[in-house]
């Protein structure tokens, strides 16, 4: 591309980092760098009894965990501020074309009650008409329609502005996703508010002037927004400015039910920030966002930024729903998880402190050993960071319960036996064993005795860890302290064995 790219994303800070925003953002972000553009962020917060104390914040800090970066930001102002809707409203920028439009005629001040307006509406279900606003001026000069504003203000009343749609005109674009569309302006419902009665724009009216006086070249969104695009072609039009390329994104889709995915679907955890907070990992997160709706060349699904921006093209977006599915989002964490294993160590061990498996002051000191742990413990089969809890928690940190089947393997014939010789094989070895001293000892034991199998090695469990089953057992051995294995079998065999 040879024109100059600026993207904006514009979140309203209603809310947490969803995933469907999520991707919003990182679509735009990578057309921008992609094609050496600038990549915006503007804060449309005119919802003021919607906005929610952080929303803002938690948008910004999740999208810079993610690893986006922004040109111009309400933290970082560039020529084109403010970057918060709020705020542009406070300067007066949206009312010079709010004006414009009344003056031209191509807008109108609207008196009608909220009891009138439900009404119209009751009537037309009644009468099994499509909703659309009734135009109360309709045959009236506009000497006349001045004087029904006067009227109406003389009784209190304060107006909305609506535009006044063209109802014969067809809006049509060539979507950068969805290809060729068409709608007629009979589809929009009659004519729309773009300054309410408080005096505040409407997201319709001040997304398009921010768009343009921000000199966004192309919006890429989700498909959700094809019907608020020929709203916002009307005031382009209406102002005599070009129309920024559109691009609709396809829906993201609960996979196992194929409902788009909604905020109220409580059965997917849909906000990044809580991602975070099970430890996945932000390039996992990227990567995993990144497929939803775009498709690279070949079969290869493990991707950085860095790689997707060199490989992004705008015309592998995808026309079909987008699939959420769990299950990749844990697969594709898992090989970002193995492949910086030793930069995640940290953010692994920290999760053992927050479970008050350990203190902050021993898990410093422990590093290596936990490290050790950690690893010994299966860390390359878990899904996120928090999973490493219940991983790790028996037997290196505390021990489970005997059960009856765990004492029937120690009191048997086989297990008195195998206890006994293990006992003594064990309190022999040096604290320096190795995985391959304990597994040598083992294999003894086995031939002396002539015993193998369960019969052999779950005593030796169950006696060192109270488990029949977990990691390898020869290397748990090695990191597990040999102190507190000698307390244990001590106590199973007062308890069980005397």
């Amino acid at each position: 591309m040879t024109e100059d790219i600026r993207v904006r994303y514009a979140p309203s800070p209603t809310g947490h980092l969803h995933i469907g925003n999520a991707r919003t953002a990182i679509f735009n972000w990578l057309f921008a760098r992609h094609y050496n553009g600038q990549f915006i962020i503007r804060i449309e917060d005119t919802d003021l009894a919607r906005n929610i104390a952080d929303g803002e914040k938690s948008q910004l800090e999740n999208l810079a965990w993610l690893g986006l970066d922004w040109d111009e930001s309400p933290e970082k102002p560039g020529a084109y501020g403010p970057y918060r809707q709020s705020e542009r409203n406070a300067q007066g920028i949206y009312q010079p074309f709010i004006d414009d439009l009344l003056a031209k005629g191509l807008a109108y001040k609207s008196y009608k009650t909220s009891e009138q307006l439900a009404a119209e509406r009751e009537a037309q279900q009644a009468a099994k008409q499509a909703p659309h606003y009734v135009y109360e001026y309709e045959g009236l000069t506009d000497a006349e329609r001045e004087a029904k504003y006067a009227e109406f203000e003389a009784q209190g009343l304060k107006p909305v502005i609506r535009f006044r749609v063209p109802e014969e005109k067809i809006y049509a674009w060539d979507d950068i996703v969805k290809g060729h569309i068409e709608i007629g302006a009979k589809e929009i419902g009659g004519d729309w508010v773009i300054q309410k009665a408080d005096g505040m724009p409407t997201y319709n009216f001040a997304v398009v002037v921010d768009d343009h006086l921000m000199k966004i070249s192309h919006v890429l969104r989700g498909d959700d927004h094809v019907s608020n695009t020929p709203k916002q072609m009307m005031i382009f039009e209406a102002l005599g400015w070009d129309v920024p390329k559109f691009g609709h994104m396809a829906l993201i889709i609960n996979g196992e039910t194929g409902k788009k995915l909604s905020k109220r679907d409580e059965n997917v955890l849909q906000f990044v920030e809580q991602y975070k907070a099970l430890g996945y990992q932000p390039q996992a997160m990227v990567n995993f966002i990144g497929l939803l709706g775009w498709s690279p060349k070949g079969e290869d699904e493990i991707f950085s930024l860095e790689e997707f921006t060199q490989m992004f093209d705008e015309k592998r977006l995808s026309k079909a729903n987008a699939k959420f599915d769990q299950k990749k989002l844990e697969w594709i964490n898992n090989q970002w998880m193995r492949r910086d294993l030793d930069q995640v160590m940290p953010q692994l061990i920290q999760e053992l402190v927050n479970a008050d498996l350990i203190s902050a002051a021993d898990a410093t000191a422990k590093r290596d050993w936990l490290t050790q742990v950690i690893k010994v413990a299966g860390v390359e089969g878990i899904s996120y960071t928090r999973e490493i809890v219940d991983l790790v928690r028996r037997p290196f940190f505390e021990l489970s319960d005997m059960t009856d089947e765990m004492v029937d393997y120690l009191t048997s014939d086989d297990g008195r036996q195998v206890f006994a010789a293990w006992e003594k094989a064990y309190t022999d070895l040096p604290e320096s064993a190795t995985a391959e001293d304990y597994m040598a000892v083992i294999r003894e034991i086995q031939s002396t005795l002539e015993i193998k199998g369960r019969n052999l090695w779950n005593p030796i469990r169950i006696a060192t860890t109270h488990e029949v089953q977990g990691p390898n057992l020869p290397e748990m051995l090695v990191v597990l302290e040999k102190d507190k294995v000698l307390a244990t079998m001590a106590d199973v065999k007062a308890k069980y064995l005397a």
